[in-house]
């Protein structure tokens, strides 16, 4: 098949993206910096001005019951399931200008290319910008792609922002009504398959001198808060040998916690991410020590054993110093896999492109991990300057971007043979 794009057209459509994506950096809240929250004056700004792109290249365009923008390029059939496409609209706070927007309006690109040559495939192509993926103003978060599975449940309407303000008075103020949000839901037949590109948010295609990356699952995640309990004392009058130090007990953990970590899979990954030592003077021997330990991967059993493994370490430090662990989970997702037939079709449409093809896992959430519970998904990542992602240093290149396209397109075009 040939390529939907010559690679000038590539270049231009890399252009408008790039053009695109600092238009929709400049619908911010916040002054200088780029903020975008759910159901704020700055989304329905944003829903407008992608709804109008979205009809400029021939697509029926429509605001779902949670606040998605949705773009409809019909089929050779009409009605036929769709191939959707997409990715979130929203922004953490101080955001980057690429996270989430790069994935709406390479989609876009998609559809442009398909219309200007008056090309209908045998499924429909949609395009959403979804409402909340980031979670930055609820706590909450994939709110967009869990109303479209039907997934929202009754207590996320009680919710209250820093401000107070409900997600229901939020949805009221937007002008959608709380009651009916399930009408958001897609029945299982109107979608046939969930294509979304990102930036990788990483540094492992950059480290491998690749532009793309075809994702093959999102990582499942454990969290725990951890305790080491020992026995506070005189740091002055108790000999070394006499001590039960919970801060010593719990830094040779740490450090056995990223031993054990890289030496069992290059794709799993461990943290410890915070740190309270109690009493917590100088001149006190540590008697308690809390932690949180963050460890994921893309394969829930290899998780499961790793953290096993660590958790027994904990103990056994603690049994050969005189010490007590405990640990409680209190948060669990489990990894997402992307499809196997959409990643085949990732990678022929990026080999095609780039000339070789890249798998990797994604240790960041997307709505695909909200998508796939109805649908398959399937993933392509985009190199990021240094990785850096949820900051205003966020970067991609028009020449990765028009790569992408190409590889995009060319994904796409697949479904004309099935």
């Amino acid at each position: 098949m040939t390529a939907l794009l010559t690679a000038q057209e590539a270049e231009q459509a890399a252009a408008r993206v790039m053009a695109r994506c600092d238009a929709l950096a400049a619908i911010s809240a916040t002054p200088g910096q780029l903020t975008r929250t759910y159901l704020s004056p700055e989304h329905r700004r944003a829903n407008l001005l992608v709804g109008d792109w979205m009809r400029s290249i021939g697509m029926e365009v429509w605001q779902d019951g949670v606040g998605n923008i949705c773009g409809r390029y019909e089929g050779q059939t009409p009605g036929a399931p769709a191939l959707l496409l997409g990715s979130h609209l929203d922004t953490v706070r101080n955001a980057g200008r690429y996270d989430g927007m790069l994935g709406v309006l390479t989609a876009l690109e998609v559809v442009a290319q398909l219309h200007r040559r008056q090309r209908r495939l045998p499924v429909a192509v949609e395009v959403i910008g979804f409402a909340d993926e980031e979670g930055t103003r609820f706590s909450v978060a994939l709110l967009g792609s869990r109303g479209i599975t039907g997934r929202w449940p009754e207590e996320w309407l009680a919710r209250t922002d820093a401000d107070g303000v409900t997600v229901a008075q939020a949805l009221r103020d937007f002008g959608l009504d709380p009651a009916a949000i399930a009408q958001a839901r897609r029945a299982p037949g109107d979608i046939c398959a969930y294509l979304e590109l990102h930036i990788e948010q990483g540094p492992c295609l950059e480290a491998a001198g690749l532009a793309l990356g075809v994702v093959t699952a999102i990582n499942g995640a454990r969290r725990l808060n951890c305790t080491f309990s020992g026995e506070a004392g005189h740091a002055g009058t108790v000999p070394m040998g006499q001590r039960k130090d919970a801060l010593a007990a719990a830094a040779e953990w740490m450090v056995a916690v990223e031993g054990i970590t890289r030496a069992a899979d290059p794709h799993l990954v461990a943290t410890v991410g915070c740190i309270d030592s109690l009493p917590g003077a100088v001149n006190v021997i540590p008697g308690e020590v809390k932690l949180t330990l963050d460890v994921r991967g893309p394969e829930d059993g290899a998780l499961a054993t790793l953290l096993a493994q660590l958790l027994r370490q904990a103990q056994a430090i603690c049994a050969r110093r005189g010490l007590r662990f405990a640990s409680e989970e209190f948060y669990r997702i489990d990894a997402t896999a992307c499809d196997a037939g959409l990643q085949r079709r990732w990678h022929d449409g990026v080999q095609r492109v780039q000339g070789r093809s890249m798998a990797l896992p994604s240790g960041a959430g997307h709505d695909a991990i909200a998508v796939a519970a109805d649908w398959p998904v399937g993933m392509l990542f985009v190199r990021c300057d240094r990785g850096i992602s949820h900051h205003p240093a966020e970067a991609v290149t028009p020449a990765d971007v028009a790569l992408a396209i190409q590889a995009y397109c060319q994904t796409v075009a697949s479904w004309e043979n099935g």
